[in-house]
C-alpha cells in the first residue's frame, strides 16, 4: 500500500468542488471492488480440502498457500509506489490482467493435469495481481475522496474488500459447490474477476494525481523501513499486526481440510460457517471503532482481540474435535472468533500516532504486516504434519498471548492519555 498519508494522497484534489460525479466514481469503485473480491475468495474455505482429494498432502498445500502469501504481501508493499509512478488506474488494470491469465494457467495446466510446479508457479504469481488490484484501489480511492470524508470513504474500501473477498464469496461458494462442484467454482470466480476488471475499466477513470518518479516512489518503500529505527514502537504494531491474522490465513491452510475431512460437515455446511464468521467480522469493524473510542484502543487489542482470538482460536478446533459436526455450536464459535479478529482495527488508528510526523511510513508497516500474515500462517501450517494439528493450534493461540503484552508497550510517555 502507499506509504503516504490520507491527506498527503488527497492533496492534489482538494481544491475541487465536490458533486455527485465523484460520488458516482466511488460507488462504481466499490462495485468494482466487491465483485472483483468475490471472485478471489471464492476458493478460500474449500481449495486445501479440494487438493487433499486430488492427492496433494498437507505440506504442499501449506506450502501453496505460504508462497501465495509472500507474494501478496511484496505486491501489497510496493502496489502504492507503482501507483504514485504509474497512476492507480494502470496498476489496478495490470493487477486484474494478471490475475486473469494465472487463474487459466492454474486450472488449466496445473489443477486439471495434476502438476504442482504449474499451480504453485500460477498461485505465486496470481497473489502478486489480487494484491496490485486491490491495494492499487485503496490508493484510487485515497486519491478521489474528499479530504473531509476521507475517513469513511477508506472505511467504504475496507467494507467492501471484505464483503466481497469473506461474505459474499462464502455464500456463493456453499450454493454452488452442490451444483458445479469445486472445479466449476474455481472457473465460476473467474467470471466474477473478470466482470469486477470490466466495471474497473469502464466505470472507474484514471485519478487525478501527479506522478512521480519511480526511483522517488520506491524511496517511500525504504522509509517504511527506517521508520522502525526511529520509532521502534511502530515496529511492534507492525508485529501485533502481523499476529492479528495469522490464524486466519493458517485455518485457510489446513482447518478447512480437518473440518471436511475428518470432522464431517460438508463443504457447503462449512462454507456458511466460514461466510457467516466473515460477516461478523466485517460488522466487527464498526464495534471496534466505538469500543476504541469509549474504551481505549489498546484495550480493545488487547482483551476483545487478543485474550479474544487466544480464547476461540483453541475452540474452534477443539469442540468440534470432542463433539463432532455440531453446525450450531460451531457457527456461533465462529462468529466470536471473527469478531474477535477484527477487534485489533484500532491498530489503524493507534500506530500512526506513534510515529510523529512519518504517519505514512508507519501505515506501510502495518500493511506490510497485513501481507506477512498471509505468509506467516500457512508457515505455521505447513508444520501441521511434522507435529501435528494440536501443538500448532497451540502456537497460534499462543501468539496472541504474546500481542496481549506486546501491545502494552504500544503507548508514547508524553500522550499516553491521548492514546490509551
Amino acid at each position: 500500500m502507499s506509504a503516504r498519508t490520507g491527506e498527503d494522497l488527497a492533496a492534489p484534489t482538494a481544491a475541487r468542488r465536490p458533486g455527485p460525479s465523484r460520488n458516482r466514481k466511488l460507488v462504481w469503485a466499490l462495485a468494482a471492488l466487491t465483485v472483483f473480491m468475490v471472485g478471489d475468495g471464492m476458493e478460500t474455505a474449500f481449495l486445501s480440502p479440494y487438493l487433499d482429494t486430488l492427492g496433494f498432502d498437507a505440506g504442499r498445500v501449506a506450502l501453496l498457500w505460504s508462497a501465495y502469501g509472500a507474494s501478496a504481501a511484496i505486491a501489497a508493499w510496493a502496489a502504492g509506489a507503482l501507483a504514485q509512478a504509474w497512476g492507480s488506474k494502470r496498476v489496478i488494470m495490470t493487477g486484474a490482467a494478471i490475475w486473469l491469465a494465472m487463474h487459466v494457467v492454474f486450472l488449466v495446466f496445473g489443477v486439471s493435469v495434476g502438476s504442482y510446479p504449474l499451480m504453485l508457479i500460477a498461485f505465486t504469481v496470481r497473489a502478486a495481481g489480487y494484491a496490485m488490484f486491490a491495494f492499487g484501489f485503496l490508493v484510487w480511492v485515497n486519491d478521489e475522496a474528499e479530504p473531509r470524508t476521507l475517513h469513511k470513504s477508506v472505511g467504504w474500501y475496507w467494507f467492501a474488500y471484505a464483503l466481497g473477498l469473506g461474505v459474499i464469496s462464502s455464500y456463493v461458494a456453499g450454493f454452488t459447490l452442490p451444483v458445479i462442484g469445486q472445479l466449476g467454482t474455481l472457473w465460476l470466480a473467474l467470471a466474477f474477476v473478470a466482470a469486477g476488471s470490466a466495471i474497473a475499466l469502464f466505470k472507474v477513470p484514471g485519478a487525478a494525481r501527479r506522478r512521480v518518479p519511480l526511483a522517488e516512489s520506491l524511496g517511500s518503500l525504504v522509509r517504511g523501513i527506517t521508520v522502525i529505527r526511529d520509532h521502534p514502537r511502530v515496529g511492534i504494531g507492525g508485529v501485533v499486526r502481523v499476529i492479528n491474522t495469522t490464524s486466519f490465513y493458517a485455518f485457510v491452510a489446513f482447518l478447512t481440510t480437518y473440518m471436511v475431512k475428518q470432522i464431517g460437515f460438508s463443504d457447503t455446511e462449512w462454507q456458511l460457517i466460514w461466510g457467516t464468521m466473515l460477516f461478523a467480522n466485517v460488522l466487527a469493524n464498526i464495534i471496534a471503532g466505538y469500543g476504541a473510542h469509549y474504551l481505549g484502543p489498546r484495550q480493545i487489542i488487547t482483551w476483545a482481540g487478543g485474550f479474544g482470538c487466544f480464547v476461540t482460536v483453541l475452540a474452534l478446533y477443539f469442540v468440534p474435535t470432542w463433539i463432532g459436526p455440531n453446525f450450531w455450536v460451531t457457527i456461533v464459535i465462529a462468529v466470536v472468533y471473527g469478531l474477535a479478529l477484527g477487534m485489533f482495527v484500532p491498530l489503524s488508528a493507534l500506530i500512526p500516532q506513534l510515529a510523529g510526523e512519518n504517519k505514512g511510513p508507519a501505515i506501510a508497516v502495518l500493511n506490510l504486516g497485513a501481507g506477512a500474515s498471509q505468509l506467516v500462517g500457512p508457515v505455521l501450517a505447513s508444520l501441521v504434519p511434522v507435529i501435528g494439528m494440536t501443538p500448532v493450534v497451540w502456537v497460534i493461540a499462543t501468539l496472541y498471548l504474546v500481542g496481549m503484552v506486546l501491545t502494552q508497550f504500544l503507548k508514547q510517555p508524553r500522550t499516553a492519555a491521548a492514546i490509551a
